[in-house]
């Protein structure tokens, strides 16, 4: 996110809305910054650095951040819509995420006139943390929660009939202040810098029409979604995601993950609904149980990530095995078990978690766990699982304290932006 290059990326608008340039520059800025017809600005690549990076396109049929390959780092933010907000505002300021996310996506900074180009005697537009960083991998990925479908914006009729508050579940702690929101980013890149760029001027493009109201820093990936990635490990040390379900798997993708029109709206074929749990580990107490008990309560050896019943890490677990105690292999109520498609009638969900470390509270325990994210074709296949979950030995060591859903809406086409079709 750096100097001139010859390119720019396909703009949904043409540029920031008058509103997206109040947020970047502050009210009593923003007059110097308004330069194009319409109230927008021309869209003009700032510069950057040739660098060696993957690079995902925002724009395509599915937004990127769901099958794409995990990257290393994530940010998470929910938003309330403000007080005042309107429709209107509701859609431009999905126009404005749209456009800056086309630009920041490729490495390049949020606008035109960036970190450095614009008028020394204003605010500049881009906050300038990742000038000459490269894109690292960013994809941004945003759904929509249940409340933007109450009477505030006349969408009432485009409300999902899946898309309502999570039920309780055993386990939960939930922090209100860390939960739900009317709007979320996700934010994935291999620099988590990057990261926290891209939410950080995001927020500054919502100023007066949307705020945050939590957020999430997450490191170490706990999934996988490409057959070339390892699968990685979570705080209690054993692989997560072995049986996750990989961006090839086309068909597994169109039954579990992509909304389609039989059971949602129109406007959400194509995209899919994302929940969102802050998991805390009391790690502290896991990490004085014997090895044994801890594989007894994941199902698999820590090694490796072999089922108890045998085999490698990929083999299919054998729940009917015997140990040498002749009691099964695999305790019927282990987290591999009761999460284990065939204990579900069939059901998968796709994951992208996290690890998080946030301090520690005021005994000296670290305030760490999993921030949990899935992408499913409908919220119940979360619900089943996760009521499936309510006797599993693992569930000792955790507590639920953050919870969101939202609806993911399907990618968006050059020239138009994500969500449009909620106004259309």
């Amino acid at each position: 996110m750096s100097e001139n290059i010859e390119r720019e990326p396909a703009t949904p608008t043409g540029g920031l809305s008058r509103r997206g340039l109040i947020g970047l520059l502050g009210a009593g800025a923003a007059g110097l910054a308004i330069g194009a017809t319409g109230g927008a600005l021309t869209a003009t690549a700032v510069s950057k650095q040739q660098a060696d990076a993957t690079v995902h396109p925002f724009y395509g049929a599915h937004q990127a951040g769901i099958t794409t390959p995990v990257q290393d780092h994530m940010q998470f933010a929910s938003f309330d819509l403000a007080d005042d907000a309107t429709a209107e505002d509701l859609q431009s300021l999905l126009q404005d995420w749209s456009y800056a996310a086309s630009r920041m996506t490729q490495g390049l900074d949020v606008s035109a006139s960036g970190a450095v180009g614009g008028s020394p005697l204003a605010p500049p537009d881009d906050t300038g943390e990742a000038l000459g960083l490269p894109a690292s991998a960013l994809t941004l990925t945003f759904g929509v929660g249940p409340a933007v479908f109450d009477s505030r914006f006349g969408l009432a009729s485009k409300k999902p009939a899946l898309l309502e508050d999570l039920p309780a579940f055993v386990g939960d702690a939930l922090d209100p202040l860390s939960s739900g929101g009317d709007l979320c980013i996700q934010a994935c890149a291999d620099d988590p810098q990057v990261a926290f760029h891209a939410v950080r001027n995001l927020t500054r493009i919502a100023f007066g029409r949307a705020r945050l109201r939590w957020s999430q820093l997450g490191f170490g990936r706990t999934s996988k979604t490409t057959s070339a990635q390892a699968t990685p490990r979570n705080l209690f040390g054993f692989k997560d995601g072995t049986a996750n379900i990989l961006a090839d798997d086309t068909s597994a993708l169109k039954k579990h993950v992509w909304a389609a029109s039989a059971e949602s709206p129109a406007w959400l074929a194509g995209g899919s609904y994302l929940v969102a749990r802050r998991i805390r580990q009391t790690i502290e107490t896991w990490d004085r149980v014997r090895l044994e008990e801890q594989e007894r309560s994941v199902g698999r050896d820590k090694a490796h990530g072999a089922p108890l019943s045998g085999g490698d890490e990929f083999a299919e677990p054998d729940f009917e095995a015997t140990g040498a105690s002749e009691s099964t292999a695999i305790d019927a109520n282990s987290h591999v078990r009761l999460a284990h498609p065939d204990m579900n009638n069939g059901i998968r969900i796709l994951r992208r978690g996290y690890n998080f470390v946030d301090g520690n509270d005021q005994l000296g325990s670290l305030n760490a766990g999993l921030f949990f994210l899935s992408y499913q074709r409908s919220p119940e296949q979360f619900i089943a699982i996760q009521k499936k979950l309510s006797t599993d030995v693992m569930g000792e060591y955790l507590s639920h304290v953050g919870s969101g859903v939202w609806a993911v809406p399907p990618g968006a086409s050059s020239g138009s932006y994500i969500g449009a079709g909620l106004f259309s």
